[in-house]
């Protein structure tokens, strides 16, 4: 899933505080370039455990539908967009193997053995080439 999100940002004098309404998500950073990629960090994770547990992820809201946050009091607040691909973010974090069984016809298994092919890393190569996605981690 990849969507745009509006975050706020405030700025304090010990960090930057950051809010995501939409998906009721409070973090922070050591500055604004940190505290965009927390952000961005915590979206995709809460995204991903959504898709996971099946769950149905909110639609980002319109930026001007957010006038105060959790933490206007504590600082200069500044609303904008934070960007996430949680197909990206689950390729980074989630490199474990799944073992899967696959039946092919006897006769190339035999050709592939002799070839010296690695049958796993085939057909990785080809429901990535079928999916369109990368080892962009």
């Amino acid at each position: 899933m990849q969507a745009v999100y509006p975050v706020l940002f405030t700025k304090t004098k010990e960090c930057i505080l950051v809010e995501v309404p939409d998906l009721e998500i409070l973090t922070e950073g050591s500055d604004m370039k940190n505290a965009i990629e927390m952000a961005r960090d915590a979206i995709e994770l809460k995204c991903v455990t959504m898709e996971d547990h099946q769950q149905e992820i909110p639609i980002p809201s319109e930026i001007f539908d957010h006038t105060k946050g959790t933490f206007s009091e504590d600082g200069e607040t500044i609303l904008s967009y934070v960007d996430i691909d949680s197909g990206e973010y689950r390729r980074k974090i989630d490199t474990r193997s799944v073992r899967k069984n696959v039946t092919i016809p006897s006769w190339l298994n035999y050709e592939a053995e002799h070839a010296g092919i690695n049958i796993s890393r085939v057909l990785q190569d080809a429901l990535m080439n079928v999916l369109k996605v990368d080892r962009s981690y």
